[in-house]
C-alpha cells in the first residue's frame, strides 16, 4: 500500500471533524490515474449553506461543479469536508463560489473549471454565480449543467 497513489490519503476511511472555517479545510488530491483521457467530472452540492456576513442568518445553495482534471483527482471525502466548512462561514454568495473555484482549479491543476452557484433567494432575490477558468474544452462533452431558471426551483 505504501507505493499506492492513495497512500498520502488522511481524511479517507478515518474520522474526520468538519472544519470550522474554510481556510483550515485541507483539501487532498490523488494521482489521476487516467490523466492520458480528456474526461469531466461533476460534483453536484445541493444542500450548500454558508452564512450572511451581515445578518449571520443562513443562505443556501445548489452547487454543480465540473472540471476536467490533469495529473490529479480532488478526493471527494475533502471535498465534501471542504464544502461543508462554508456551514459555519460568513461570506456573500459571489464570495463563496468563487473560492471554491478557485480553490478547486489551484490544488487540482485543473485543465478546466466550471462552477454554477445557484443561491436560493433571501429578501426575494435569487442569486446565480457562475465562472470558468476559460474556454470550454474543445472536443468535450459537458452536459449542461440542469438547474433551471429560479421558479421555485424543484
Amino acid at each position: 500500500m505504501s507505493d499506492s497513489i492513495y497512500s498520502d490519503l488522511k481524511q479517507l476511511g478515518t474520522m474526520t471533524g468538519l472544519p470550522d472555517d474554510p481556510a483550515k479545510a485541507e483539501l487532498e488530491r490523488v494521482q489521476n490515474p487516467q490523466a492520458d483521457v480528456m474526461y469531466n467530472v461533476r460534483f453536484v452540492a445541493p444542500e450548500f449553506t454558508s452564512l450572511c456576513p451581515m445578518t449571520g442568518q443562513p443562505d443556501f445553495a445548489h452547487l454543480v461543479i465540473d472540471y476536467v482534471p490533469g495529473a490529479w483527482l480532488v478526493e471527494s471525502k475533502s471535498l465534501k469536508l471542504f464544502l461543508g466548512s462554508f456551514r459555519n462561514h460568513g461570506a456573500f454568495h459571489e464570495d463563496c463560489t468563487i473560492t471554491i473555484a478557485r480553490r478547486i482549479a489551484d490544488f487540482t491543476e485543473a485543465k478546466w473549471l466550471r462552477i454554477g452557484g445557484y443561491w436560493y433567494p433571501r429578501g426575494g432575490i435569487p442569486i446565480d454565480v457562475h465562472y470558468q477558468t476559460g474556454p470550454m474544452p474543445e472536443g468535450l462533452w459537458i452536459p449542461d449543467q440542469g438547474v433551471p431558471p429560479y421558479r421555485g426551483r424543484g
